[in-house]
């Protein structure tokens, strides 16, 4: 299986063209932009795609990251993501930063159960649990961190992720959330289609809210 995987949930941008098979990535482009997704997000599957030796209609999956994450990056990697599989006529699958996250801290430390933790700002993170063998322990939410504290301070196994230090001074392997596109790809290979939709997981509502207070009504002839 050839996955095309993507990511655009934080300043970063990538790509990558993932075999399933091998089990290894054949090619990736990407970098961190900050801002501007939208405009070099194809550029990069361009990229991926080339330096693969492969054409976008081999493509077997779509994979992308659905958040919790930069709200616009977002919404352009699923944005894409649904497109270039509507087009293919193939599955997309979304996979949340928040399992990439434990995944990443799970293979470093195998056999135990993980505790992701991503610095939300605002004094919130997000939170997740998952068990020893990956599996989620728990829904994705956005908490006060407080309540986190309260809630999992006596977790018994590896907090991670950059809120990991925020809610435990237990062990944690914290740090910024870079996210590994390798990592996309291959879990991007073994969700289902049926239950991993490529849907936003926002858990906070955008910055950005309608002024209706400053509407202004219409008149309407006499």
């Amino acid at each position: 299986m050839l996955v095309l995987a993507i990511d655009t949930s934080g300043s970063g941008c990538a790509a990558a063209v993932y075999d399933g098979a091998a089990g290894e990535v054949l090619a990736r482009a990407g970098e961190d932009i900050g801002r501007g997704h939208a405009e070099r997000l194809m550029d990069f599957v361009d990229e991926a795609l080339l330096a693969s030796g492969r054409q976008l209609a081999e493509i077997d999956r779509i994979a992308v990251t659905i958040g919790p994450g930069s709200f616009t990056g977002i919404r352009v990697g699923v944005a894409a993501a649904r497109g270039l599989a509507l087009a293919l006529g193939k599955p997309a699958v979304g996979i949340t930063t928040l399992q990439l996250v434990a995944e990443s801290a799970r293979e470093k430390q195998p056999g135990r159960p993980v505790l992701a933790v991503i610095d939300a700002k605002r004094d919130e993170v997000y939170v997740q649990s998952f068990t020893a063998l990956g599996e989620p322990g728990g829904e994705p939410e956005i908490l006060p961190l407080g309540a986190a504290r309260d809630r999992f301070s006596g977790f018994a196994g590896v907090l991670c992720g950059s809120g990991a230090s925020l809610v435990a001074a237990a062990e944690t392997v914290g740090g910024p959330d870079e996210i590994d596109i390798a990592l996309v790809g291959r879990l991007g290979a073994a969700a289902d289609p049926a239950s991993a939709n490529p849907k936003p997981l926002y858990l906070r509502g955008p910055d950005a809210k309608p002024q209706a207070g400053f509407a202004v009504t219409r008149a309407t002839a006499g």
